[in-house]
C-alpha cells in the first residue's frame, strides 16, 4: 500500500498552519514562495531531482487541485445558512427563485472565477509554469464547466493537450442534497463531448451512488480520495496532475496526506507536491 504526505516549503498552502482564508482562492504565482523570474524553472528542476534521487517505492507528483467556481447551490446555502440548508433546502431542487438541483450550473460569478483562474495560468505561463500533463475532473456540470473555462478555452494548450478524464470518484460528497445528484452519462456527453471529454472505463449511464435518504460519510469520501490517488500513482506516468472537482473530495485527498481540512474558496486552486511511499503491509 501507499502512504501519502505533502512536501512542504514550495507553496504558501503547503504549510501545515496555512490560513486558507487569508491566502485566498488565487494567490500570486499560485502561492509559490519563490518569486524570482526563473522560479518555475527552479521548481521543475527540484521536482525532477526529487524523483531522480528517490529510493525505490517512492514517487513525487505535483497536484493542482481546482475547486469549481460558484454554483447556484452555493448561493442557496449562503441565502439560508448551512443549518437550514442541510436540514431542508438542500433536499429540494430550488426555492422558486434559484434552481440548484440536480447538478447546478455555474453562476455568472462562478464563470468569472474560472476565467480569473485561466488568466493566472496565462500570467504564470510567461514565467514557465509547468503545464498540467494529465487532467482529471468530476462528472458534475459545475466542475466540467470550470475546467472548460480554464483550459478548453485557453490558448495555452494545443488541441492534443485539451483532454480531460471524467472520474466518478471525483464527484462531491453525495446523497440527500439534490445538487450532488449527477446527470446521466449520455446527458453529460451531449454537453461535454469527446474527444476533449473522456469517461473512465465503466462509467455508468445512471447515477447509482446518490440516495435521497442517505448522505455519504466523510470517511467514505476519504476512501474515494485514496482510491483515486492509488490509481494515479500506479497508472499515470506523468508528474503534473490537474484535478478539477469539489471542496469535499479535495479535502478527502488531503485527509489521506495527514492534513486537516483546507478551506479552498470556489474557483480556487490548491497546488501541492505529494510524496507517495510504498510500504510493506506486513510491517
Amino acid at each position: 500500500m501507499r502512504q501519502y504526505s505533502i512536501v512542504t516549503g514550495f507553496f504558501a498552502q503547503d504549510d501545515p498552519a496555512a490560513d486558507g482564508v487569508a491566502i485566498g482562492a488565487l494567490p500570486d504565482r499560485f502561492g509559490l514562495l519563490d518569486d524570482s523570474p526563473d522560479r518555475w524553472e527552479k521548481f521543475r528542476k527540484h521536482i525532477d531531482d526529487l524523483n531522480a534521487t528517490a529510493p525505490e517505492g517512492t514517487q513525487y507528483k505535483v497536484f493542482f487541485f481546482i475547486r469549481h467556481g460558484q454554483g447556484y447551490h452555493n448561493v442557496g446555502e449562503a441565502k439560508y445558512g448551512t443549518k437550514l440548508w442541510d436540514d431542508h433546502w438542500s433536499k429540494l431542487n430550488g426555492d422558486g427563485e434559484i434552481v440548484w438541483g440536480p447538478d447546478p450550473d455555474l453562476t455568472p460569478l462562478g464563470v468569472a472565477q474560472a476565467e480569473a483562474a485561466r488568466r493566472l495560468w496565462e500570467t504564470e505561463h510567461e514565467h514557465g509554469v509547468p503545464l498540467i500533463e494529465t487532467q482529471y475532473a468530476s462528472p458534475m456540470r459545475r466542475a466540467l464547466r470550470t475546467w472548460q473555462k480554464i483550459f478548453a478555452e485557453s490558448g495555452l494548450l494545443s488541441q492534443e493537450q485539451r483532454r480531460v478524464m471524467i472520474l466518478e470518484y471525483l464527484r462531491e460528497e453525495y446523497g440527500e442534497h439534490t445538487c450532488d445528484s449527477r446527470f446521466p452519462r449520455s446527458t453529460i456527453a451531449q454537453n461535454f463531448p469527446p474527444p476533449i471529454y473522456e469517461f473512465e472505463d465503466g462509467f455508468a449511464e445512471e447515477d447509482t451512488l446518490w440516495r435521497a435518504d442517505e448522505r455519504e460519510s466523510t470517511e467514505h469520501v476519504r476512501e474515494r480520495g485514496r482510491a483515486v490517488l492509488d490509481r494515479i500513482f500506479k497508472s499515470d506516468k506523468e508528474t503534473y496532475i490537474g484535478i478539477t472537482a469539489h471542496s469535499g473530495i479535495i479535502n478527502g485527498f488531503i485527509g489521506n496526506m495527514g492534513r486537516p481540512r483546507y478551506p479552498l474558496p470556489t474557483g480556487g486552486i490548491l497546488p501541492l507536491v505529494v510524496k507517495a511511499d510504498t510500504v510493506d503491509q506486513a510491517l
